[in-house]
């Protein structure tokens, strides 16, 4: 005979073995993450899809650590995947697809601190030493709308130069400037 408790448990355990694929779906991302990118130092071009169904792939975000390597000497780091899922969240939050124009993206030590000693603005310890942070624009896009949607994402580091003609963006605490 079953038991009130046996009949409970039982189909507690079927109710989750039908909902199990709804929750290993949400847990699991389907889809892809693209960015298109133009390296205006470089002339570089490059559509790369970097993210595939909840996994980043290797190779694309090598070619992207290509691409955003510093361009006075060539060195080049591992960029922070998680900047490029702030930047795929730019594009969706501005609806503008195409380039982000890359006005600097990983930069050496040396060259760091060169800038740094010239006075041009650059922080000592700047997190594109670490492939944190990057500078951008978006053709089609106003800059202080660009900006305002980097706000919004409460993603990390905004600062604003408008002289300049770019935002940048990082992954470090949230702030601006």
């Amino acid at each position: 005979m079953i038991t009130r408790r046996d009949f409970l448990s039982c189909s507690a355990a079927a109710f989750a073995s039908l909902m199990a694929p709804d929750v290993f779906a949400r847990a699991h991302p389907r889809g892809e993450k693209a960015l298109d990118f133009y390296n205006i130092h470089t002339g570089e071009r490059r559509k790369a899809t970097y993210w595939i169904d909840g996994q980043y792939i290797h190779e694309e975000l090598e070619v992207i650590n290509k691409l955003m390597r510093d361009h006075r000497n060539g060195e080049q780091a591992s960029m922070d995947p998680q900047l490029l899922d702030v930047l795929h969240q730019l594009q969706r939050k501005t609806g503008k697809r195409g380039n982000f124009e890359i006005i600097s993206a990983y930069r050496s030590p040396a060259s760091n601190s060169r800038l740094h000693k010239a006075g041009s603005g650059v922080a000592k310890k700047s997190l594109h030493m670490q492939g944190r942070a990057v500078d951008i624009r978006l053709p089609g896009v106003e800059l202080k709308s660009l900006r305002q949607a980097a706000l919004n994402l409460h993603a990390g580091g905004v600062g604003y130069y408008p002289n300049s003609n770019f935002i940048h963006v990082d992954t470090g605490r949230p702030r601006f400037w």
